[in-house]
């Protein structure tokens, strides 16, 4: 006979433990491991299940011990992701991620490196010594831009702009909705209009664009005309206008936000981790020789890649949610039909019993190949995996090796930078630093070049 589920103290009348979900959900969560591997909390009238174990976690992930798709919860952010490929469960999400495959495949992911330096070279240059940089915003920035300039054609460039404007609206109030009741997310309050609005604009943007490059024709230049061209190799068949802008609207939104959260927290991690930083630059130098990094320098830069899958572990999205239609048998426990089921990546990623000394920034701990593939999951498991995983992986590490190539950010004397949540990514809360132009480390094989010039 198996223990009962514990349920997490700090229950109120009708909201139940959705205030502190939304008020402090690192700490909450941080808080409900030390009651058991799997806790019950009340989201308004609704039960919810924690899964605090890693392999609980990673079953549930890839699909052991019940049918799991995104349930109630995730259903309420569909005024902004419409039908997109993580709105979808079954057969549905499984055909369009296939057509989706051709635009995020090495091959297309390396047309769009291209853009990716050159974006991050433009920074660069925007920058002069001693400026000071909120990076928080700077990084958002940089990420939103990369991500809408590869989706949509060149020539709308007006269309990014206004997405950067309207986007990061619409995901701050995306969280609430998961944890309100569906009842007063369509009252006229001010958050709920504020919402509406700027999902309604997104979409118009997403739309327009679509038509444009239907009306242009295929040309696989950018993302979107790889989506209208992908068909299924055994129907034929294709994803319609308004699929291929649902498709859209969710990479705008998985590629935005934690990227350019991630990107924020390495600079920030760095500039307190004087032999990271040392390791980093002299990779960085080794490689590149003061050049941006392309996509095919990425092999050889296996550093970078550790300070990119150290910040990842250390400050993933916050919250993955599951629904188990038939219920589910989780180690010891049989959750009910219908149960609705939450894993935060970040609580995982911080467990001592999987990661040494785990709140420390230690890019060093990935050079050993002792982390399973399966301990950090920043991206998810399984069949959900997040399509674009590969490409942000790209984008990362070419910003990072462009910019920590030329500029070494330093912190700003006051208080630490503190985690907050916005969409489902842990951000710092303010980041204000100063840019430094880095002088390269002379290598050997300059000293050679140098000798065989003279």
């Amino acid at each position: 006979m198996s223990e009962p589920i514990p349920t997490a103290p700090g229950q109120l009348p009708v909201l139940g433990h959705g205030l502190p979900m939304m008020r402090r959900p690192l700490a909450f969560l941080g808080s409900l491991p030390a009651l058991g591997p799997i806790v019950k909390i009340q989201m308004g009238a609704l039960p919810a299940y924690v899964v605090n174990d890693p392999e609980l976690a990673r079953q549930v992930l890839v699909g052991i011990g019940g049918t799991y798709n995104q349930g109630l919860q995730v259903q309420k952010a569909r005024p902004l992701l419409g039908s997109g490929v993580g709105m979808l469960d079954g057969e549905a999400h499984r055909w369009h991620r296939r057509l989706m495959q051709p635009a995020l495949a090495r091959a297309q992911i390396a047309s769009y490196a291209p853009t990716m330096t050159g974006l991050a070279v433009r920074w660069c240059d925007s920058l002069v010594p001693g400026q000071r940089l909120d990076v928080t915003a700077q990084m958002n920035e940089l990420a939103l831009v990369t991500v809408a300039t590869t989706l949509f054609s060149a020539d709308l460039g007006a269309a990014v702009a206004e997405v950067q404007r309207v986007l990061p609206v619409a995901l701050r109030h995306l969280p609430r909705r998961a944890i309100l009741p569906g009842w007063l997310l369509r009252l006229p309050l001010p958050a709920n209009r504020a919402f509406d609005k700027a999902t309604r604009r997104l979409h118009e943007l997403t739309r327009e664009a679509v038509a444009a490059s239907r009306a242009k024709g295929a040309d696989h230049a950018d993302l979107i005309s790889v989506l209208l061209a992908s068909r299924d190799e055994e129907t034929g068949a294709g994803l319609s206008d308004e699929q291929v802008n649902d498709q859209l609207v969710n990479m705008l939104v998985a590629g935005s936000e934690t990227t350019g959260s991630v990107l924020a927290w390495v600079f920030h991690e760095l500039a307190g981790a004087a032999e990271a930083e040392k390791r980093l630059h002299g990779e960085l130098d080794e490689v590149l020789a003061g050049r941006p990094a392309t996509f095919d320098d990425l092999p050889n830069l296996p550093y970078t890649r550790w300070v990119i899958q150290e910040a990842l572990r250390l400050y993933p999205p916050y919250l993955i949610l599951r629904h188990a239609p038939d219920g589910a048998r989780l180690g010891e426990h049989r959750l009910p039909a219908g149960a609705s089921i939450m894993i935060s990546p970040y609580v995982l990623h911080r467990n001592p019993r999987v990661f040494t000394r785990p709140t420390r920034f230690d890019p060093q701990r990935w050079a050993a190949g002792t982390i399973g593939r399966t301990d950090s999951v920043p991206f998810g498991l399984g069949g959900r995996q997040c399509p674009g995983s590969h490409f942000a992986l790209a984008e990362l590490a070419i910003h990072l090796a462009t910019i920590a190539g030329r500029w070494r950010l330093r912190r700003v004397p006051g208080p630490s930078a503190r985690e907050v949540t916005r969409g489902v990514a842990v951000h710092p809360d303010r980041l204000p630093m100063v840019a430094q132009p880095r002088q390269r480390d002379q290598q050997p094989g300059d000293r050679l070049r140098a000798r065989q010039q003279g």
